[in-house]
């Protein structure tokens, strides 16, 4: 007699596991954080490493993999730091931002600089004596000696100028009258901003403009001598000039006009992103 089963009934129970949602794959994907994390470690790079490599603070390195952006200063940077410490471990910056994005509320509009100032900063190299400042004030001070020279030698020597002409004096007329004396030469000006286009071809001069806002910026020489560590406000330029290269960091690109041995870069350089670039002699070239 039928026990009151269909036949369906017996039918063995089948593997539920098959039947999650898409979205419980979605939750089992690791963080952006443990993501870098696991990328690191699989790497064989140490927390150190990365600092070394990429030049983002240990203690950055620490929170973003713990998923704690606050440290960056703003979305914008965490998203700087973020494409920067997955290059660094072998990832795709790309799918990390996409996720970082939807966790966020989407991607960030630019934001003034100045946090970035202060998360991304690393503590400089121990400074030396200021020897910019005084090869400035040096040069000045010869300068000025210089054209002094040039102002006293004019008026002492201006009849013999006139004789040499062929100009002879009357004997009525002041030494003053017969001949006018030389024009001083004027003295050789140092690099400045509005010189960029003459730049020597036997260095390499960098000029930085902060064209779009204000952007902390880095220079160095090819000796690793620093050259400017600061802020640059909207509106301020800075030139750089050594014998073989200049090394920049630049801490918001997306603000920031470069004019590279007299010819403009035209690099699209992202509001927020941070960028290290090296220049050298010759036509403009990063290093």
């Amino acid at each position: 007699m039928s026990n009151g089963n269909s036949p369906e009934d017996e039918r063995p129970i089948e593997d539920v596991s098959r039947d999650v949602p898409a979205d419980v794959s979605e939750e089992a994907r690791p963080s952006v954080g443990r993501a870098l994390q696991q990328a690191r470690i699989a790497a064989g790079l140490t927390v150190d490493d990365i600092t070394t490599a990429t030049r983002v603070r240990i203690a950055i390195v620490h929170a973003i993999e713990a998923d704690d952006f606050a440290p960056c200063g703003g979305d914008v940077y965490a998203r700087g730091h973020i494409r920067t410490l997955a290059k660094a471990v072998g990832l795709d910056p790309a799918e990390l931002l996409a996720q970082f994005d939807a966790e966020h509320g989407g991607r960030p509009a630019p934001t003034p600089a100045a946090p970035l100032f202060e998360a991304e900063r690393i503590r400089p190299e121990r400074r030396g004596p200021n020897w910019t400042a005084a090869m400035v004030a040096a040069i000045v001070a010869v300068i000025g000696f210089v054209g002094f020279t040039f102002v006293k030698g004019g008026d002492d020597g201006g009849n013999e100028a006139s004789v040499a002409e062929g100009a002879q004096p009357s004997s009525g007329e002041s030494a003053s009258s017969s001949a006018k004396p030389k024009k001083p030469a004027d003295p050789k000006p140092e690099p400045s901003d509005s010189a960029i286009a003459a730049a020597p071809a036997d260095k390499v001069t960098v000029k930085v403009s902060a064209t779009e806002g204000r952007s902390w910026i880095s220079a160095q020489d090819h000796n690793g001598r620093l050259l400017f560590d600061g802020l640059l406000k909207q509106g301020d330029s800075k030139t750089f000039q050594d014998n073989e290269k200049v090394k920049l960091v630049l801490g918001d690109a997306g603000a920031i006009q470069l004019y590279v041995n007299g010819k403009k870069i035209e690099d699209d350089f992202q509001p927020g992103a941070v960028e290290r670039l090296t220049y050298t002699k010759g036509d403009p070239q990063v290093g």
